[in-house]
């Protein structure tokens, strides 16, 4: 293979792996599946089973269709899961990776222009591509984490995980509500207004929650009015930032089984901090990578391919550190009392009569894919650029 190309084979490589990266983030990850005698087989084919996506965890179940079983929509697995786990003490599942899931869509588009300024050869276009992508990714990431609405600018899966979750907040407060007065007014309002002709708009239940401008307002109604419940020096006014969201659904989501308002708070804190540091980091990463993509050699233009290999290892590493999160940090609240444990990263385990099954799925298996594109676009463009040297 001669120098040209090998340059041409580079370029078709990197192409190949940015867009398995768009493919990866769309993709199923991994899977985590429940199975246990009171889940036959007939009725639960996969067990409790939960899809982990880069942006949120989602309902592996599928509607069964027997003789004997005809089901029109999936059970919720997700939901079912997080009944299964609360009574050992576990946090939901949406408690989990709360950062990397708000920032998940920066990252891969993070790396995907860390890929393009790796294949190009010649310094100055590669600077001057990296700081065009590297600017546009930072003012959307900037307009998204402190901007007013600035959730619209993540992705419908994102959004669809936060009302999934928070659907199931709200329907375990309904099951514990005592009816208030404020509540009697406000019904006795509406059928005021009703009477007298004035048409009263009603929010939408979560199962009729389709689009994206919906998911945005059932969580700014959500929100506002969770905010009307607290004592008037502690309302906050919707912003809509992702920053604000993510700190108040995390908030809700550990009080759903759990609601220790003086435990949980300094846990929102230290996430919402460590959004903060995420944000900062990216951005002090990319002008740390642009520095360096003015040379095509040493340790700062090879991260540039190196760390997008990792990915595979990155997600792992993740998985099994919020795996410990949740096996570590029982709440006593829990109806049983079991020590902290390390659930299953890889195989199948037992925990009580629960047989608990943990493997890759078919997007790990592109991630795998891509780190092995690279590698070869690696060794490629080594020769290559050794060669003009």
């Amino acid at each position: 293979m001669d120098h040209r190309q090998r340059l041409w084979a580079t370029r078709l490589l990197i192409l190949a792996a940015v867009g398995l990266l768009i493919a990866i983030y769309y993709s199923p990850i991994w899977w985590v599946s429940l199975t246990a005698p009171n889940y036959p087989k007939e009725a639960f084919p996969d067990g409790v089973r939960i899809h982990f996506h880069m942006n949120g965890v989602f309902n592996g179940c599928k509607p069964v269709k027997k003789a004997e079983i005809v089901e029109e929509e999936p059970l919720d697995c997700v939901h079912e899961m997080d009944t299964i786990n609360h009574y050992v003490g576990m946090y939901p599942i949406a408690a989990g990776g709360v950062v990397e899931k708000a920032f998940s869509q920066f990252l891969m588009t993070l790396l995907g222009i860390m890929l393009l300024g790796f294949v190009c050869t010649r310094p100055r276009i590669r600077v001057a591509l990296m700081g065009a992508g590297f600017a546009v990714l930072a003012v959307w990431m900037a307009m998204a984490w402190y901007g007013e609405n600035g959730i619209r600018y993540e992705n419908k899966g994102y959004l669809e995980a936060l009302v999934h979750a928070l659907s199931l907040d709200l329907e375990k407060e309904s099951e514990t509500a005592v009816p208030e007065a404020g509540s009697a007014i406000i019904e006795r309002l509406k059928q005021s207004l009703a009477e007298s002709g004035m048409q009263v708009e009603e929010q939408k239940a979560p199962s009729d929650i389709k689009t994206k401008e919906d998911m945005i307002e059932f969580l700014r109604a959500s929100f506002e009015a969770d905010q009307a419940r607290k004592p008037a020096a502690e309302r906050q006014p919707w912003i809509g930032s992702v920053r604000q969201v993510m700190s108040w659904h995390y908030e809700k989501t550990l009080g759903r089984y759990f609601n220790e308002p003086e435990r949980i708070r300094p846990m929102v804190r230290k996430m919402t901090l460590a959004g903060e540091v995420v944000f900062w980091g990216v951005i002090v990463a990319m002008l740390v990578m642009l520095w360096g993509a003015r040379r095509s050699r040493g340790l700062l233009y090879w991260i540039l391919v190196l760390v997008p290999m990792a990915l595979p290892v990155f997600f792992v590493i993740e998985y099994a550190g919020w795996l410990w999160w949740y096996g570590h940090n029982l709440n006593e609240m829990g109806a049983f009392t079991v020590k902290p444990f390390m659930p299953t990263v890889f195989g199948d385990g037992k925990v009580a009569q629960f047989t608990t099954h943990s493997y890759p799925h078919y997007g790990f298996g592109l991630m795998l894919l891509m780190s092995a594109l690279l590698l070869v676009a690696a060794v490629l463009q080594r020769k290559t650029l050794s060669e003009s040297s």
